[in-house]
């Protein structure tokens, strides 16, 4: 069910395959071509944020095309985790482009059509529940990333991503700590992503009734704490993560592993 749902978010969207036990039974590599394993050296000092919000300024030290890179869903209970790309169109910006978490729910879909709208190319991928279980979430969040660079229409020259870890990607990488506050093409990214979750875990919602997915998009709130007492995990929670597992060990009927 989940796999379908998320098919349906665009077409740009890279489902996740199925559950993977070992990544050399995906029945596409997870890596896809051969990677670039060099990452560009950071800055000696850390990039400080604009008083007026992300600029294109770590774009210009890289060559083109850049790509910025972020995730959403790395903590929450439930649901996959999302990972976006986005190489934007220098000529065309949507103006208010800025970090996800500084923006409405409003602001941020007006963006995303904005964003899709005026990209050079975008592209949006998540890892699954089993993935996440499988390979652990920092590692499925750098797998939703890859396939997300991936599924790109024009390769990127370089990738920026948001955080301190450099996932290997199919092109160069530098890691930007708070660079959805700094680059233009991070924030964008994290739009795209943050919408595309939010979206799936509202119609989630709907498929999975009662947890309230469609508020806390599967974070830890107290109605959602609340509900997992009441009706116990449902297929898409997590279950290594501890309420989860938790809740699993008091369970009186089969745990739920979570089919995706």
């Amino acid at each position: 069910m989940l796999r379908r749902e998320l098919a349906r978010v665009s077409k740009h969207v890279v489902a996740p395959q199925k559950p993977l036990r070992r990544l050399s039974q995906s029945p596409r590599p997870a890596y896809g071509r051969r990677v670039n394993r060099r990452v560009a050296p950071l800055a000696q000092k850390p990039a400080q944020p604009s008083p007026t919000g992300p600029t294109l300024a770590l774009e210009s030290l890289h060559p083109a095309p850049v790509c910025g890179v972020d995730e959403a869903g790395r903590g929450p209970l439930a649901g996959p985790v999302c990972a976006a790309a986005v190489i934007l169109d220098v000529s065309a910006i949507p103006a208010g482009i800025d970090d996800s978490k500084k923006l409405t729910a409003k602001a941020r879909d007006a963006l995303e059509a904005q964003i899709k709208a005026s990209a050079v190319a975008w592209a949006v991928a998540f890892a699954s529940v089993e993935e996440i279980e499988d390979l652990n979430i920092l590692h499925a969040t750098g797998l939703a990333m890859r396939r997300a660079v991936q599924g790109l229409s024009l390769p990127p020259a370089h990738a920026l991503v948001d955080g301190n870890y450099a996932f290997s990607l199919p092109c160069p990488v530098r890691t930007v700590v708070k660079g959805d506050s700094l680059s233009l093409s991070i924030a964008a990214a994290s739009i795209l992503a943050k919408t595309a979750r939010d979206r799936l875990m509202t119609e989630m919602d709907a498929v999975y009734p009662g947890y309230g997915f469609a508020k806390h998009k599967g974070y830890g709130a107290a109605a959602h704490m609340a509900a997992l007492q009441a009706l116990g995990p449902s297929p898409i929670h997590r279950p290594s993560w501890a309420p989860i597992r938790l809740l699993n060990a008091t369970r009186t009927d089969p745990p739920i592993d979570g089919d995706g």
